[in-house]
């Protein structure tokens, strides 16, 4: 029985899209260490993952990169730094959705930060578009991004847990 066990467990972390912590284990990037550091506030979690997303996967690298960037302008100080830092992130992003527009996990990334961000920004224009498409998408998703999904709809006022 606990040989069975084991070797179910050991499946689910091998197939592609089942790994319970997409770990890439050269590089020690995980999805949930990711969103984990998306949700807080804390510019060393934020930092530690752009080092680490250097060893996502070439096709996502640049929309994890780019929320990252995103989510830091909007802790570090200087407003010049910020916006940079800031137009830095939403170019990486913007280009990987345009690169795959029909990836969802890219459009939660942007829902994300689209909440977030100051009005004055001008960077709201797509979250009704992103909530449908999450809401049309969300069975679709590896269960790690579901579940950060799940646990983000809990306090946005876009995406609610019943969308899902």
């Amino acid at each position: 029985m606990k040989l069975l066990f084991s070797g179910c467990l050991l499946l689910a972390y091998i197939l592609p899209g089942n790994n319970i912590l997409a770990q890439d284990a050269e590089t020690g990037f995980t999805k949930s260490d990711f969103y984990s550091a998306m949700s807080g506030s804390k510019e060393e979690a934020l930092n530690k993952q752009l080092d680490l997303v250097a060893g996502a996967p070439a096709a996502e690298r640049d929309a994890y990169e780019g929320a990252l960037l995103m989510k830091k302008a909007g802790i570090i100080a200087g407003t010049k730094k910020k916006l940079d830092m800031f137009k830095s992130g939403h170019k990486k992003l913007e280009a990987a959705i345009q690169k795959d527009s029909s990836n969802t996990e890219f459009r939660f990334l942007r829902l994300m930060i689209q909440e977030h961000v100051p009005g004055i920004l001008g960077y709201k224009s797509e979250m009704d578009k992103d909530r449908l498409y999450i809401k049309n998408n969300f069975k679709k998703l590896p269960s790690v991004v579901q579940e950060a999904v799940r646990e983000y709809s809990k306090e946005s006022k876009i995406l609610k847990p019943a969308d899902l």
